[in-house]
């Protein structure tokens, strides 16, 4: 087949959500003989290479801005892709639902993944908000098939907007510590401290996670990689300053890190991964933590709840300051269940979470919707 992918930010992926993702579907979909093109956002990329591991690049440009970014670019990859040649026009992000009616009028064959319930998150508010329940809505209309990444985020669509949904989870590699050396450029020492990695935005509650951290007995570090996603982002920079007024001399401000290898360090080595996120569905964090052998301590959502099932495979915690607090204090007492925590961690990622399987899983979806 030839797939087109739009939505996304681009690939190589240098940060995590559905350009990690497509980072390890893509290639896999090349091996297996299809041909995979990807739209990206000329404004992320310096060096523009026509291929990256046997796919395709094209590179359009975007209005870089909060409201704009994903819309703007999105909008002119649908207009590209409703009039090149594909057998599959693959879209991420259900704020890019009303483009689906461009394939369909161009005979196209579209299929999107609505990643997330983005009108629950705190950034989009008033008509941000409107508009994203409007395009999800636009979404499960527009396309013959609308894909969601959790069993909770199905349900969630039947519920709210009354449509059927196909579920298929993301995926996890399970990769093993290569160079601790590392830790040394970020001043860290293995399992001396917590780590936070993802963008620094409300919905992700590393305020709630500061705040539990600084008011606790630990003696440990807490290392935060991420930072604000857009220049002059007023919120995003204003809850960067608010972090960094409640810290304390044991948090440390690693910035975004976009070298995947240091990444895969900076967890292999903490004492424990902790995963505010509270929207979105299933987020590719969690699953690289489990991938990554981490001891888990994640807010307490229905789709970390599914991740970890229940506690099995984490910890779990209420959304508020003093029930994290609590369970750091508890982990520190408790080193035979962090490292128990650690040994089962990839047995969820064969189970549930294997890539290979996922991209299979959509091929097979790919197909049935070409035979339609």
């Amino acid at each position: 087949m030839k797939i087109r992918v739009l939505g996304i930010r681009g690939l190589p992926a240098t940060y995590s959500g559905s350009e990690t993702v497509m980072g390890e579907l893509a290639p896999r979909w090349v091996e297996a003989g299809h041909e995979v093109i990807v739209y990206c956002r000329k404004g992320f990329f310096k060096e523009r290479p026509s291929e990256w591991k046997g796919i395709k690049l094209i590179y359009l440009p975007s209005i870089e801005h909060k409201l704009f970014s994903t819309l703007s670019h999105s909008f002119f990859a649908s207009i590209h892709a409703s009039f090149s040649p594909s057998d599959i026009v693959f879209v991420w992000n259900a704020g890019n639902g009303p483009f689906g009616w461009f394939f369909r009028m161009t005979g196209k064959k579209a299929v999107i993944n609505v990643d997330g319930m983005e009108w629950l998150r705190p950034k989009w508010k008033g008509i941000g908000a409107v508009y994203f329940k409007w395009a999800a809505k636009m979404a499960t209309s527009a396309f013959p098939l609308v894909i969601t990444d959790a069993e909770e985020m199905k349900r969630l669509y039947l519920e709210e907007l009354g449509a059927e949904t196909t579920y298929i989870a993301y995926g996890a590699n399970i990769e093993p510590s290569e160079h601790p050396e590392v830790l040394e450029q970020y001043g860290l020492q293995s399992r001396d401290y917590y780590l936070i990695a993802s963008r620094l935005v409300p919905d992700n509650n590393a305020d709630l996670i500061m705040e539990a951290f600084v008011t606790s007995n630990s003696e440990k570090k807490l290392a935060i990689a991420g930072g604000a996603d857009y220049r002059g982002n007023k919120m995003e920079n204003a809850f960067l300053d608010k972090l960094k007024s409640m810290a304390n001399e044991n948090v440390l401000f690693l910035g975004h890190i976009d070298n995947s290898d240091h990444i895969k360090e900076l967890h292999h080595h903490c004492f424990a991964y902790i995963h505010g996120h509270q929207f979105g569905g299933i987020n590719p964090s969690i699953l690289k933590a489990l991938g990554f052998s981490n001891c888990i301590l994640a807010l307490n959502t229905p789709f970390n709840y599914e991740v970890l099932e229940g506690g099995k495979y984490g910890v779990l915690f209420d959304k508020n300051a003093e029930s994290l607090k609590t369970q750091i204090e508890s982990l520190e007492q408790n080193l035979e269940k962090v490292e128990d925590f650690r040994q089962r961690a990839t047995e969820q990622i064969h189970k549930r979470f294997n890539w290979d399987h996922i991209a299979e899983q959509y091929i097979d979806v790919f197909n049935e919707l070409q035979k339609k």
